[in-house]
């Protein structure tokens, strides 16, 4: 019990003056309970730390045979003259020949096995972004009023809407198909359709526009929507629109959750090991009208308040000589799956409330199960990004705990990510995510800005809001040559992800197809945290 009060916290918040009921007119307040996320390293699990470092030394075999083998030849070579090396050589030829073979055998078949296993090198050549068209702007003032006026809504929904945007952290400039504040069902297939092809179409042709590159050039599609899965799945609408060759390796992934990007990553880099000489892309998307909750659960209201629209696709090559046009080379990913656990597979959940309406439930568990999710894929990642002194002092830490326990009273030591990362793109969920994320990993106010202004002008746009996040740092000119990004996403499953960029160079600012050229000059607006 203890444990869980530790967890929350109260806020009151002026509610403005009451408008209607017993209580018009009045100064009205009310007090906020917030579930706040565990501390990361007060219970870390040794058993990730190890995995970490797992993945840090799968080649470590090869790089180390190659220094002992070099170490011993020098060795053997320093300690005699050069006269008597080379009288070695000729007088006693049968000997040390054989002995030279040998080790320049063994050198060649180490360098050569390290080599052969050693995982390719995947870049990304661009991105692309979609932005809706300015006639499906809504403010949040519109969005209650339209909500109202599609008779969907009681008034107690609306005004429990209208307190959940209130303190969002989300602008007046985001994107709501014009369909879902009119009076029609729009959870309908054909509907799903529509938004789909509007925001799959816009970014692709944006996309292959920028590569200059066929479509028929892709031999790798990969595309990611949770809750909205046709047959025809919509990889293959992909495929027929842009009339893709008939060999390509088609993948569609559904029901993964605002982390699903990272995961059509893991699965196009896989697929590019494997397939030499080779483009993939791969599409992240949702789809806003077909998840529209017209119903009065407020656990599955939440989502009508966050969710937006928004797509992007990204290009993917194993072609070396792509090198010299890539922004970025793929340096690690680490994926998390908590679904063993039953609190967490419930966490996000998709069901019928008691009138048969369809929507997405939001858990009171999970600020605790995605801090728990978080820990362990930090904890992981740790060991293959952290500098030497950053790990040392992590892991002097936890040997402390483990071997003293209850003894051990100093403050667990937080590593330092700010020394692994110049950037940070953590899924724009919600205001109250982001401030328990800057918090717990002790991010600056322009770390953690990339989301802050990614959730305001645009919502959240699930699994593409990391790639909204990487364009605002574009469009900002602060990626430079050599600087590392960490794109950290997480959602239902409960699943928490992490892909590690390297930048090939600066990237200068874009003069076209970046969805913030319009409004970059009043970004970073001010927040109230």
């Amino acid at each position: 019990m203890a444990n869980e009060q530790a967890l929350l916290s109260t806020e009151i918040v002026n509610r403005g003056i009451e408008s209607s009921g017993p209580d018009a007119g009045s100064l009205t307040f009310s007090v906020r309970v917030r579930r706040r996320l565990p501390d990361f390293v007060q219970s870390v699990n040794l058993k990730y730390v190890k995995l970490g470092y797992h993945y840090l030394i799968n080649h470590a075999i090869y790089l180390a045979t190659i220094p002992v083998l070099v170490l011993v030849f020098s060795a053997e070579v320093g300690s005699i003259s050069r006269e008597e090396l080379w009288k070695k050589l000729w007088e006693d030829t049968r000997y040390d020949l054989a002995s030279l073979l040998a080790f320049f055998g063994i050198l060649v078949f180490t360098i050569s096995v390290y080599f052969m296993s050693k995982p390719k090198p995947i870049y990304l050549i661009d991105f692309a972004c979609y932005r809706p068209s300015d006639d499906l702007k809504v403010t949040k003032e519109q969005f209650i009023e339209q909500a109202r006026s599609s008779g969907k809504f009681d008034e107690e929904s609306l005004q429990f809407q209208r307190r959940i945007l209130q303190n969002s952290g989300i602008g007046d400039e985001t994107y709501v198909p014009k369909v879902v504040m009119s009076s029609e069902n729009c959870s309908t297939m054909k509907e799903g359709r529509t938004e789909a092809a509007t925001v799959i179409f816009g970014a692709l042709d944006e996309l292959f526009e920028k590569c200059r590159i066929r479509p028929k050039d892709v031999g790798i599609l990969v595309v990611n929507c949770s809750l909205f899965n046709p047959t025809p799945s919509l990889s293959a609408m992909i495929v027929n629109h842009y009339k893709m060759r008939g060999n390509i390796l088609s993948f569609n992934l559904g029901g993964m959750g605002c982390s699903a990007g990272i995961i059509a990553l893991d699965l196009a880099r896989d697929m590019l090991q494997a397939n030499q000489n080779n483009f993939a892309v791969v599409v992240s998307t949702e789809m806003v009208a077909f998840n529209w909750y017209p119903g009065k659960n407020k656990s599955m209201l939440i989502p009508n308040c966050y969710f937006r629209m928004g797509c992007a696709a990204s290009l993917l090559s194993n072609r070396r000589h792509d090198f010299r046009r890539a922004k970025y080379r793929l340096e690690h990913i680490v994926r998390t799956h908590k679904g063993s656990d039953d609190r967490s597979f419930r966490s996000v959940y998709q069901e019928e409330d008691e009138q048969r309406f369809k929507g997405l439930k939001i858990s009171k568990d999970l600020m605790e199960v995605g801090g728990d999710a978080l820990k362990t894929n930090i904890t992981t990642l740790g060991p293959l990004v952290l500098p030497f002194s950053e790990q040392l002092m992590f892991f002097a830490t936890l040997a402390r705990k483990q071997l003293f326990g209850g003894k051990a009273a100093s403050k667990p030591y937080i590593p330092d990510y700010k020394l692994a990362f110049e950037h940070f793109c953590v899924h724009a969920a919600s205001k109250s995510v982001l401030d328990e994320l800057q918090r717990n990993l002790e991010l600056s106010d322009k770390n953690i800005e990339p989301s802050r202004m990614t959730l305001h002008r645009f919502g959240n746009t699930s699994s593409s809001s990391i790639w909204y996040e990487l364009a605002y740092l574009e469009a900002k000119e602060r990626v430079r040559r050599g600087d590392r990004i960490w794109q950290l996403a997480f959602g239902s499953g409960f699943k928490c992800n992490s892909v590690v960029w390297r930048s090939l160079r600066k990237v200068k600012k874009p003069t076209a197809n970046n969805p913030w050229l319009d409004c970059l000059d009043r970004y970073p607006v001010q927040m109230h945290i």
